[in-house]
């Protein structure tokens, strides 16, 4: 029997490593696409180009437009006259962001109630805008020009912490979910187009004629692709730390297990569809059908708290939910196996559960 599984192994390997398509794909795209996500998808809000209408003209509002683009999110793009140039700037889309400063700011300044100044914020695009608000409005009562402030005494001063991301970089945090997609795309995705050539070209029936046992023949199909989902964890784990900065807080060994479980499970799920395709074709179309759903219901983009809530349900069937959550815990918090062992135990039964179903199917094919 061991004999046997080490034969299918190894034809397994050979076949794949034999054709250079294949190999580009388990090897080199994963790194690859990898750095191009980690540089070209960024949510990082900063210079947002923001126009300027400074009626009052003084030394005193030029010293508070200077401190309100002196960080890196507002970008001055430029300046006009009256504030309905301001507005068409906004529509037109020449700006995101419009400051301004009314008539009298300066004799304003002295008084109790304080003076005005108004920030318009082009809402269009719900992150930046959020963004833009809420460090204008910090900017604003700092500085004791908000008028549910002003008359209650002294500004306030917000100081916000950010815990395990300061800078909130995004590669940071987009990093481990593109671990996630990757090791899907190496497995099932390649699991299922394997099956598939193989009941294309009539190979699959020739091995069957051999006192192979179908378990054996499963498990030396998928154990090589195994390999491979571990060293693009290895691959994507050093390639973000050196390119991105990426933390590693926690147990390498937990990732490793959690890496397991999760390549585990899902090359049940590719076994599963290779089952239910019979060409290629259905198995690119059905891989794809089965990978897009799975990256937006893990958390991999949006958080799952801002899902609705009759959907939230399903993101617990899906592994790449839970091994996000360990890949983040384990590299961004420095969490053990007591904070995430729950999610250890469902990607277990995940993997138990499709496995079984997927061995079951394929044994109905066979007969």
């Amino acid at each position: 029997m061991l004999r046997s599984l080490f034969n299918v192994m190894t034809k397994e390997a050979i076949q794949t490593l034999r054709d250079r398509r294949m190999t580009f794909i388990l090897m080199i795209a994963p790194l690859l696409q990898l750095s191009l996500f980690g540089y070209a998808v960024n949510f990082d809000v900063d210079h947002l180009p923001t126009v300027v209408c400074d009626q009052d003209a003084t030394p005193k509002s030029q010293e508070l437009l200077q401190g309100f683009f002196a960080n890196a999110i507002f970008t001055r793009a430029a300046d006009v006259l009256d504030p309905a140039a301001a507005q068409r700037a906004l529509e037109s889309g020449a700006a995101e962001v419009a400051v301004i400063v009314p008539h009298g700011f300066t004799r304003e300044a002295g008084r109790e109630a304080g003076p005005e100044v108004q920030v318009i914020v082009d809402g269009t695009d719900t992150t930046r805008a959020q963004v833009a608000q809420a460090d204008a409005r910090e900017f604003l009562v700092e500085h004791g020009l908000s008028a549910a402030t002003a008359a209650i005494g002294p500004p306030l001063v917000l100081e916000p912490r950010i815990l395990y991301n300061p800078r909130l970089s995004s590669p940071v945090y987009m990093v481990p979910g593109i671990l996630g997609m990757l090791l899907m795309q190496a497995t099932a995705f390649l699991t299922a187009m394997g099956l598939a050539r193989e009941k294309e070209a009539g190979t699959l029936e020739q091995v069957l004629v051999t006192p192979i046992r179908p378990s054996v023949l499963l498990a030396g199909k998928t154990l090589p692709f195994v390999f491979v989902g571990l060293f693009d964890i290895v691959g994507v784990i050093l390639l973000g730390s050196l390119l991105f900065a990426v933390p590693v807080r926690g147990s390498l060994a937990l990732l490793g297990l959690g890496g397991f479980l999760y390549v585990f499970s899902t090359l049940g799920f590719g076994i599963l569809l290779g089952t239910l395709a019979s060409s290629q074709q259905q198995a690119i179309l059905a891989a794809f059908a089965f990978i897009l759903p799975a990256s937006l219901l893990s958390g991999f983009l949006s958080p799952i708290a801002s899902m609705p809530a009759w959907l939230r349900p399903l993101t617990f069937l899906n592994p790449m939910r839970h091994f996000l959550e360990i890949v983040r815990g384990t590299l961004l918090k420095g969490e053990g196996f007591a904070d995430l062992y729950r999610q250890f135990v469902a990607l277990l039964v995940i993997g138990v559960a499709v496995l079984l179903l997927s061995i079951a199917r394929f044994r109905k094919h066979l007969a």
